[in-house]
């Protein structure tokens, strides 16, 4: 394989994170939201870290949301998968949990924190779509 052939890594579901992908390959945003005590969890897990009921259910959350920090990847280890520079950043969503993503179609050099955000879907095989973020105007 030559350096241009490289393909972008694509994530590898599991059994508890499918319904997340199968959400995003329809363009929805879903995280557990717990039966008990309501609250929104992410990353996907066994038991609310809240009140450790394992009684959740996938619900889908608006995609929007404010950047909490972020950091410029100046240098990429790939740059035929990830061109540089790039955003990568911790999205505060509106429900209140926080997710890694990117950050797409804006300049890194004008990200602040605090930028509003929503959630945009980018389909990079048949079985995965991501979730990067755009900057709201």
């Amino acid at each position: 394989m030559t350096s241009s052939s490289r393909a972008r890594p694509i994530p590898v579901p599991t059994h508890f994170s499918q319904p997340f992908w199968d959400g995003t390959q329809a363009g929805r945003l879903l995280v557990p939201k717990c039966n008990d005590c309501s609250k929104y969890r992410w990353t996907p897990q066994p038991a609310c870290p809240h009140c450790l009921s394992e009684s959740f259910d996938w619900s889908e959350v608006s995609g929007r949301g404010k950047i909490y920090s972020f950091t410029v990847v100046q240098r990429s280890a790939d740059p035929i998968a990830f061109p540089d520079p790039y955003v990568v950043a911790i999205i505060k969503l509106d429900e209140g949990v926080a997710m890694l993503s990117t950050i797409v179609g804006t300049s890194a050099d004008k990200i602040e924190i605090e930028m509003d955000v929503v959630v945009s879907f980018e389909k990079i095989s048949d079985e995965i779509t991501l979730y990067p973020f755009k900057v709201v105007s």
